[in-house]
């Protein structure tokens, strides 16, 4: 049983603070400057009550009724100005810690609290997550211009009873706690989006105005959210955050042990097709011809597409150097975290099983030799494909994900997914060019790959999956 179970509705107090970010500096003429994220703002000769207020904020959540001389109505109109800044939190009388609080993650967004009804049907939001953050746990939710921090136990028994439809009087009764403040928490969660309110439906079960978001997948949501700006208030960018206690990855990864095979290098200035011709005639290909292409045909695909060209050394915060390099597709910050691994089932020159590719030296190594391995991966893109055959050749993208999260932060992944596209697309326009049947696979299987190839999942991870072949003799499509 929490041991604020039991607390009567008038014990609770709102609380008031400001971010941890933002500061209050003197100005000229009694005036401040309040100093947040989001920019500064002037707050022109303040009275004194309202100056002790905001600089009593800046200490952490403390209740503003007991300032004397204090006009609330002068305060409300100056925090106005401060939105994105102002924390809401819901206290206890003759506690230090409060309940839980309100933290705005976005410059627009103004806390609004709710009169809820005991009876109103309500449930944790399909988007919410639970997570623990700096020794704290927190709720977020894609949908939400803020975060929600569980400071007390009460309140995590309050979320945890909301995983179905339920009413504000149910939980009280349920833990132990007057409706009163039980509804005084659950304004605060419905506020930010936390927790959704329902109307009773035609049959016994009520609903919930977020089901109409059903074709967003909750972690799609959050995905999307958290590598764009405007909903987080994470780093997002070159940050360069683990410059101080980690080393960045080499340019390539390093070369696996097992039989060498060096690679076709063709002449770059016969190039056959045109751009254009290249782009028009493209298109996927998924049934291909019973003989493979050869060796030099592959090492020709991948000379023109994801060689490294050059290597040279770049500058990071705090003057740390460290090396990128130049390949025929783009990646940012020239960092290039895919590597190729290639399972090969019928390719003149080359036996089955998987390989990877080596970049520098434009040669493939023989990692695998796994019968099972290679059916099971080349099965698998077969369905996805809804082909009849296997392909002749699968390439696997992997990324060492350290490559670009030491630089970037927040947009790592998402960047991943975009070379990925950007990869697949250089590959479209050479294999058509070459007169290859190629084709993007919508997804593989990332334990068969991380066994097959002997990754280090996480830290290297399959992203994407392309297949190659011949096309089939007097067919066009």
């Amino acid at each position: 049983m929490p041991s604020d179970a039991g607390a009567a509705p008038d014990l609770s107090l709102p609380l008031w603070s400001f971010r941890d970010d933002v500061a209050i500096e003197p100005a000229a003429g009694g005036s401040l400057v309040v100093l947040t994220r989001w920019g500064d703002v002037l707050v022109d000769s303040p009275a004194p009550a309202i100056v002790d207020s905001l600089y009593r904020m800046t200490l952490g959540p403390v209740e503003l009724t007991n300032v004397e001389g204090l006009d609330r109505d002068d305060l409300l109109a100056v925090l106005a100005r401060l939105p994105g800044c102002v924390v809401r939190s819901l206290g206890l009388k003759e506690t230090a810690t409060p309940l839980l609080s309100a933290v705005p993650l976005s410059p627009g967004e103004v806390l609004s609290l709710p009169a809820l009804d005991e009876t109103l049907p309500v449930r944790l939001s399909r988007f919410a997550i639970v997570r623990e953050s700096d020794g704290q746990l927190v709720v977020e939710s894609p949908l939400s211009h803020h975060r929600i921090v569980l400071h007390r136990p009460l309140t995590t028994w309050v979320v945890g009873a909301l995983g179905r439809a339920t009413t504000a009087g149910h939980i009280a009764q349920n833990i132990n706690v007057s409706e009163g403040l039980l509804t005084q928490i659950l304004a605060y969660l419905v506020a930010t989006g936390m927790v959704v309110t329902g109307s009773p439906g035609n049959g016994a079960r009520p609903v919930f105005a977020e089901d109409d978001l059903r074709t967003w997948s909750p972690h799609d949501l959050l995905f999307h959210s958290r590598s764009r700006l405007g909903r987080h208030d994470d780093a997002a960018g070159a940050a360069f955050r683990h410059v101080p206690d980690l080393a960045p990855l080499p340019v390539v990864r390093p070369v696996p042990a097992g039989q060498r095979f060096p690679l076709h290098r063709p002449d770059l200035t016969s190039s056959g097709l045109s751009l254009t011709d290249a782009i028009e005639q493209r298109h996927s290909v998924r049934e291909f011809a019973e003989e493979g292409p050869s060796a030099e045909q592959v090492g020709e695909l991948l000379y023109r597409t994801a060689r490294i060209r050059s290597q040279t050394e770049a500058v990071g915060a705090g003057g740390v150097g460290y090396h990128v390099s130049q390949r025929p597709y783009p990646s940012a910050g020239s960092l290039y975290e895919l590597d190729l691994f290639l399972t090969v089932d019928r390719c003149a020159g080359l036996p089955r099983g998987s390989y990877h590719y080596d970049p520098e030296d434009h040669a493939l190594t023989l990692v695998n030799t796994d019968g099972a391995h290679a059916d099971e991966l080349l099965d698998s893109a077969m369905v996805q494909l809804g082909g009849h055959t296997r392909p002749p050749v699968l390439i696997t993208m992997t990324a060492r994900m350290g490559r670009l999260s030491w630089v970037y932060d927040g947009i790592a992944y998402a960047t991943t997914l975009k070379h990925v596209g950007v990869l697949q697309q250089t590959l479209y326009l050479v294999a058509t060019m070459m007169g290859l049947a190629p084709c993007a696979v919508a997804t593989g299987d990332s334990e068969t790959a991380t066994a097959a190839f002997d990754l280090d999942w996480p830290a290297e991870v399959s992203v994407g999956e392309f297949v190659i072949g011949l096309p089939v003799p007097g067919r066009t499509s």
